[in-house]
C-alpha cells in the first residue's frame, strides 16, 4: 500500500513536473511573440518614416511624392485591424514608384538622395526579415498551443491566439539589389 502511495506520488510529480515545463515553454513562446512583434513595429514604422521623409524632401517629382506620403501616412495612422492593408499599400507604392533601377539611379543623382537612396535600402530589407521572425515565433506557438495537454490543462492560461502578420512585404527589386547598403 504504502510502496503503491509512494509511486502514485511519483508519477503525480513528474507529471506535475512536466506540464509546469511545457507552460514555462510557452509563455518564453509568448514573450518571444511579444519580442518580435515590437521589432517588426519598429522596423515598419521606420519604414514608414523614412519613405514620409523622402517624399517631404523634394528630390522626388510631385506625383511620386505625394503617393509616396499619403500610403505612408495611412500605414503610419492606420488602426490594428487594417494595419496589414495599410502596410501592404506602402509595399505596392514604393514598387511604384522605384520599380525600375533607372527611377533609384535618379533619386541617387539628386543632392543627398544617395543617403536617402540607403537609407530607404536598409529599410524595406528589414521587413521582411522582422516579418518573417514574428511569423516563426507565432507558428512555434501554435503548434504547442495544439496540443492537447495545453488545451486540457489549460497551461496558455488567458493569453490571446497568436495571430502572424500578413502583408505584401515584396521590396522593389531596385532598392533590393543594392549592395553595400
Amino acid at each position: 500500500m504504502t510502496v503503491t502511495l509512494i509511486w502514485i506520488v511519483v508519477a503525480l510529480f513528474a507529471i506535475g513536473l512536466y506540464l509546469s515545463w511545457t507552460a514555462g515553454r510557452l509563455d518564453r513562446l509568448h514573450a518571444r511573440i511579444d519580442a518580435s512583434r515590437a521589432a517588426l513595429d519598429a522596423q515598419l514604422l521606420r519604414r514608414a518614416s523614412v519613405t514620409q521623409e523622402l517624399a517631404t524632401s523634394g528630390v522626388l517629382d510631385p506625383a511620386s511624392s505625394i503617393v509616396l506620403y499619403q500610403a505612408a501616412h495611412d500605414a503610419r495612422q492606420a488602426e490594428e485591424e487594417q494595419r496589414e492593408v495599410a502596410e501592404s499599400e506602402l509595399s505596392q507604392a514604393l514598387r511604384a514608384v522605384f520599380g525600375e533601377p533607372e527611377q533609384v539611379e535618379a533619386l541617387k543623382l539628386a543632392p543627398g538622395g544617395e543617403e536617402a537612396a540607403g537609407e530607404l535600402a536598409a529599410a524595406v530589407r528589414r521587413v521582411p526579415m522582422a516579418r518573417r521572425f514574428h511569423n516563426d515565433s507565432v507558428r512555434a506557438a501554435r503548434a504547442l498551443r495544439r496540443h492537447r495537454k495545453v488545451r486540457w490543462f489549460r497551461l496558455a492560461g488567458h493569453a490571446p491566439f497568436p495571430m502572424a502578420f500578413e502583408m505584401d512585404d515584396e521590396p522593389p527589386v531596385a532598392l533590393a539589389d543594392r549592395p553595400g547598403t
